[in-house]
């Protein structure tokens, strides 16, 4: 088992949306109960309209996770032991170490560009997806990146956070609370992905800020202190509405990383040079 950090507020936020979906879900069961045998011509109807309802919305979120999993599994690269082989080596391995019951399924999505990954599940089977721009922009230029981001997303799974947030849907109805639950959970993910390719988390972060253009030539320390030099209330509002925290905050959280240097020197020393790295080389990058 990795060494990781939870996140306090995780774990805070967690609780607190237990305790009021647990609320809203007995006084929806109690309401239903206490109309059931009443006869009124209203309850019977606002009854119905209920039913109707609630099984749409279950519909909805069934046909809409069974869709994109089905998209996935129709257009994306299914990684496999002959398939982009050392990246099935990496998602086994960390499968492994944080101990989950069964290695998820792995695809590379063409993305149009956008830089990404992310991870679903569906009845149980756990997928995660890396978008094709990330891993060409990995490989080019720091093939550490792709561990670190594998770990992040199944950090997600580890952790059960999207099987916790459809459980705790009935919390929405509280502003702010489910955003703040899901900047939580980001930060607990970081923490996963770095225990388990630590040389790849501030690239891979950078990667997310600049692009595979211009991400190797930011000036880190720079870039963290803009967290505390550029401010404002609407730079605030933002991030309590976002699911994830804003990237200054997400890259400063790591202390023990050389922020001094302009990352285009740490990939020069670090990375092969991007002519001679393949999926291949991307062995040498995980933790023995």
């Amino acid at each position: 088992m990795n060494n990781y950090t939870v996140s306090k507020r995780e774990s805070v936020y967690f609780w607190i949306k237990a305790i009021i979906s647990a609320v809203l879900y007995l006084g929806i069961i109690n309401a239903l109960i206490s109309a059931m045998d009443l006869e009124d011509p209203k309850l019977i109807e606002a009854r119905t309209i209920f039913y109707v309802y609630g099984g749409i919305i279950v519909l909805y979120v069934f046909f809409h996770a069974g869709l994109l999993v089905g998209y996935i599994k129709g257009n994306a690269v299914k990684v496999t032991e002959n398939q982009f082989g050392e990246l099935h080596k990496i998602v086994v391995q960390q499968s492994q170490q944080l101990g989950l019951a069964t290695v998820p399924e792995m695809y590379i999505l063409q993305s149009g560009g956008i830089l990404n990954a992310f991870a679903t599940t569906f009845f149980g089977n756990n997928f995660v997806v890396l978008y094709s721009e990330v891993v060409q922009s990995a490989l080019e230029e720091d093939p550490s990146v792709l561990a670190f981001i594998i770990g992040h997303e199944l950090g997600h799974i580890k952790r059960k956070h999207l099987l916790k947030k459809i459980l705790l849907f009935p919390s929405f109805i509280i502003p702010f609370l489910s955003s703040a639950y899901s900047r939580a959970c980001e930060y607990t993910c970081d923490s996963i992905g770095y225990s388990l390719a630590p040389q790849g988390a501030k690239n891979g972060l950078l990667l997310l800020v600049g692009g595979r253009k211009l991400f190797t030539q930011i000036n880190v320390k720079e870039y963290i202190h803009q967290a505390h030099s550029v401010g404002g209330f609407w730079k605030w509002f933002a991030e309590k509405t976002s699911s994830h925290p804003n990237l200054t905050k997400r890259i400063g959280q790591f202390k023990d990383i050389d922020l001094s240097a302009p990352l285009k020197n740490t990939i020069i020393k670090e990375a092969p040079k991007p002519i001679e790295t393949s999926v291949d080389d991307l062995s040498k990058y995980m933790p023995k």
